[in-house]
């Protein structure tokens, strides 16, 4: 079990992290372009396929064992009015899931994949981050340290969703602290179409930024004075994937903002994880842009729970299908292209 004493100690780990298996991704090229179709005609499929072998560091890779992996917490910002729903709908929506009634359930039973819900802290809300700093770094750790031991090495792909009423207004915070910028440009309606909460979202954004200018130079105290527990539980389960050579797959706006830091930390930090939808909230694909990635769908999906991630599995699933399956030219008797 990972134990982090200090966040000095966390940093430390995030700035000399594994690289890929360069000779695994080529191979993967070599074997698609002697498959039994135009080179490359499978597009951004080989591409999908040569990321996999890349991280999982290995010619053939595999998607025997796909885990979607949600963490759910609670927010004091919640107090500041950013959205009509009490904080206790974080919990009552964890248990529909652990009952298996909640959207995801049915997206993970279809892709073939396992389900892990995780709750941080009780359930207990951070500190009210316009006041003060969400967590302390005894906290933070915490949760950070629980999203890492949470990810065990027999996974092939980890997808990485959450649950938590107000996180949208978090994933606002730490995009505009992270990359700049104001509540206007990051803020959108959240699980709210009233003008009031919107107008909220952005000024606790604005007032926040203002009041915490001294830590905006470090990415891993924004986490702690703009996250939640959830996002640092997801920040760690995505640090632990690098290290255990799992691929990555990241949901919508929260779950990118919350893992944005190990970017802003090691230009490679995030080369291990895809986005795998565009979400509907507005400051996603400005968030996106930032960390030089377009995510691989756009359903125009804004619901969290991974279920940007489960839609997204099959696709992978099909190209690395085509991969293993179909037959070369030599085994089909036919000249390879020229």
């Amino acid at each position: 079990m990972k134990h982090f004493k200090s966040i000095t100690e966390l940093r430390k780990l995030c700035l000399v992290l594994p690289e890929k298996d360069k000779k695994a991704e080529q191979a993967t090229f070599t074997r698609q372009n002697n498959l039994l179709k135009p080179p490359g005609s499978l597009g951004e499929l080989e591409n999908l396929v040569a990321w996999l072998a890349s991280w999982q560091k290995k010619e053939m890779p595999s998607l025997d064992k796909v885990c979607i992996m949600i963490f759910a917490g609670n927010h004091g910002i919640t107090d500041e009015s950013v959205t009509p729903y009490n904080a206790v709908v974080t919990e009552l929506m964890v248990t529909q899931i652990e009952q298996g009634h909640a959207a995801i359930n049915q997206l993970a039973k279809t892709a073939g994949a396992e389900l892990r819900i995780i709750p941080l802290n009780h359930f207990e809300k951070t500190k009210n981050f316009c006041h003060e700093a969400a967590m302390s770094e005894h906290d933070f750790l915490k949760a950070v340290e629980t999203g890492y031991n949470a990810v065990t090495p027999n996974i092939n792909l980890l997808c990485l969703g959450e649950v938590g009423i107000g996180n949208t207004t978090i994933a606002a915070a730490l995009s505009a602290a992270l990359f700049g910028g104001n509540g206007a440009q990051w803020v959108s309606k959240g699980t709210s179409q009233s003008p009031e909460y919107i107008q909220n979202k952005q000024r606790v954004v604005d007032e926040a930024l203002a009041k915490h200018q001294d830590i905006l130079d470090d990415p891993l105290e924004i986490c702690r004075y703009f996250g939640g527990y959830e996002e640092a539980a997801l920040l760690g389960a995505t640090l632990a994937a690098r290290y255990l050579n799992i691929p990555v797959l990241l949901d919508g706006f929260v779950c990118t903002s919350a893992v944005a830091a190990l970017q802003k930390l090691n230009p490679s930090g995030l080369d291990h994880a895809k986005i795998s939808h565009l979400s509907a909230e507005k400051g996603h694909l400005l968030l996106a842009g930032n960390l030089n990635q377009y995510p691989l769908i756009a359903f125009n999906m804004r619901l969290g729970e991974g279920s940007g991630c489960a839609i997204t599995i099959p696709i992978l699933q099909g190209a690395l299908a085509c991969y293993k399956g179909m037959s070369t030219y030599d085994e089909a008797g036919l000249p390879s292209p020229k």
